[in-house]
């Protein structure tokens, strides 16, 4: 079943790499780098490419969701990495760009730390069958105090706010929907044969929420940044906020652990985020974006001299 689980992790990560290239251009070519406006959304959804990423997207969730269930969360989410070496080759062929050497090595150090991070974390936890009710109310809480964070942030900052930004907000929410969508998943098929009737309804306005306002802080970070920006921030920040969900809240550290593996990956998490961070900063479609934008407020200001 691991092997399965992996499997359709790996699957789904191609498929969410694809969709992610698909609607990051075609968000970039509807906004021109601008914020995202309600009304640009709407005509989103009447564009093929967008509708085509959606679609990819959609089927990569679905495998994954289907992984999370089969297969302990410290196993399956970090695969989710590969979706960024995929994204980055497929959006550099369509943009015409090349990758240069401080991207590179922004994403071997996105995909070390991450790899390491997930070894690591292998070897110190031990999968919980069984979420009691206070543990998943905990959580919950806790998302509903992220989204109302990272909501007031995009109120209040709405065309001012960095792809940077988007991005940890959408891993933060999208790695407490994958704690949430196996803590769903396993209510299920839980062998009382209840179903539905075992999840809790705070929980699926919680994982609507926060599904919700993740794709809208993707879609905004595809109007400022690259494709592979996005998906870096997701395959890193999203499976580190769920890895610390399931040890400190689901208590899934084994008992026995030693020191130095928590300040190792620690030190795998800080490899991994470094790295995201200087994607955000040398990507060449994001330096491209900068001299455009410094280009373009220089003939304005000789315009108006």
């Amino acid at each position: 079943m691991v092997w399965l689980a992996v499997f359709l992790a790996v699957l789904g990560a191609f498929f969410l790499a694809i969709g992610a290239q698909r609607q990051g251009s075609a968000v970039k070519a509807d906004t021109g780098g601008l914020a995202l406006s309600s009304n640009g959304f709407l005509r989103l959804l009447r564009n093929p490419r967008w509708m085509l990423g959606l679609l990819f997207l959609a089927l990569g969730m679905v495998m994954n969701a289907i992984a999370l269930v089969s297969a302990p969360l410290t196993v399956v989410q970090p695969i989710g990495a590969i979706a960024l070496v995929i994204t980055t080759v497929v959006n550099a062929k369509d943009q015409g760009l090349s990758i240069n050497r401080a991207t590179v090595v922004a994403i071997s150090a996105c995909v070390t730390g991450s790899a390491l991070f997930v070894l690591l974390a292998v070897n110190v936890t031990q999968e919980n069958h069984h979420v009691n009710s206070d543990d998943e109310l905990t959580i919950v809480l806790l998302l509903a105090l992220a989204v109302g964070i990272f909501g007031t942030l995009a109120v209040m900052f709405k065309h001012r706010m960095s792809a940077f930004i988007y991005i940890l907000g959408a891993g933060v929410l999208f790695g407490f929907v994958a704690v949430l969508t196996r803590i769903i998943g396993k209510h299920l098929l839980d062998p009382n044969g209840l179903f539905l009737l075992n999840v809790q309804w705070y929980t699926l306005v919680a994982i609507v929420a926060a599904g919700g306002l993740g794709s809208w802080f993707v879609q905004s970070a595809y109007s400022g940044g690259p494709p592979d920006l996005v998906i870096a921030g997701l395959t890193v920040i999203d499976p580190m906020v769920g890895i610390a969900i399931g040890i400190v809240i689901l208590g899934e550290l084994r008992p026995d652990v030693h020191a130095v593996m928590a300040i190792a990956m620690a030190a795998a998490a800080t490899l991994a985020i470094v790295g995201v961070i200087a994607l955000s900063r040398h990507h060449p479609e994001v330096t491209k974006r900068k001299k455009d934008a410094k280009a373009a407020a220089s003939r304005k200001a000789q315009g108006k001299a």
